[in-house]
């Protein structure tokens, strides 16, 4: 087990990443709450680049839940096909528009609950939509977050959920939606999956995977001796 920071390199780990990455933000094109949902949706097992690059169409043609229902199944599949898993995107996108438009008025839900019983929107989608088009303190646990928040010691879980949890824990509340974006800043731009840039890290002398794990290596020589 690698532990948990204490609560003072917790700070520090937040206010370096602050000083580092003071832009980061969502990286997901969207020009409404409706949008951003759809987005998320489509961003499942996908980078944000690439559906920046279908909804940079995507969204020029279908505005609200209303367009897209006027689509089948297979003519949204084609629209969104180079996200991935087209086919269960585009059959949960279609759901999820007809839930909007019979029980919300066509507007997206803004509490937890009510997102999660939405067809593709799990808690980690629910908690982007929360955190940046309601401003509800919220932290979202992708692939980035889970593996740099585990890394470094802001957590130590071996699921999505006791990682977020943890985190609401470990974190201050103001700081949750702000801290999750600098997670995933610091996880695309340094703490990369499969060659993290630990000797550039800004946060490498208090990361518990660095001191743990590289540090020594580094310390042993080329020779490992």
């Amino acid at each position: 087990m690698k532990g948990i920071l204490s609560k003072k390199k917790r700070e520090e780990v937040i206010d370096i990443l602050l000083k580092t990455f003071p832009d980061a933000k969502a990286e997901l094109d969207h020009e409404s709450t409706f949008e951003l949902l759809i987005a998320t949706i489509l961003s499942a097992q996908c980078t944000d680049v690439r559906v920046n690059k279908v909804t940079r169409e995507l969204f020029k043609e279908l505005k609200g839940p209303e367009d897209y229902i006027k689509l089948s199944q297979e003519e949204l599949g084609e629209k969104i096909r180079t996200c991935g898993m087209y086919n269960t995107k585009s059959k949960n996108i279609l759901a999820t528009c007809r839930i909007l438009i019979e029980k919300y008025d066509g507007e997206v839900p803004a509490t937890l609950e009510e997102l999660t019983e939405l067809p593709g929107v799990g808690r980690k989608t629910a908690n982007v939509v929360l955190s940046n088009a309601f401003d509800v303190p919220s932290i979202a646990v992708d692939t980035h977050v889970f593996r740099v928040s585990n890394r470094i010691g802001l957590a130590n879980a071996k699921n999505v959920l006791d990682t977020e949890k943890q985190l609401m824990k470990n974190i201050d509340k103001n700081m949750w939606s702000k801290a999750h974006h600098l997670i995933i800043f610091h996880g695309r731009r340094i703490c990369k999956a499969r060659s993290p840039m630990c000797s550039e890290c800004p946060i490498n002398q208090l990361c518990l995977y660095y001191k743990n794990e590289i540090k020594p290596l580094e310390e042993s020589g080329p020779s490992g001796k």
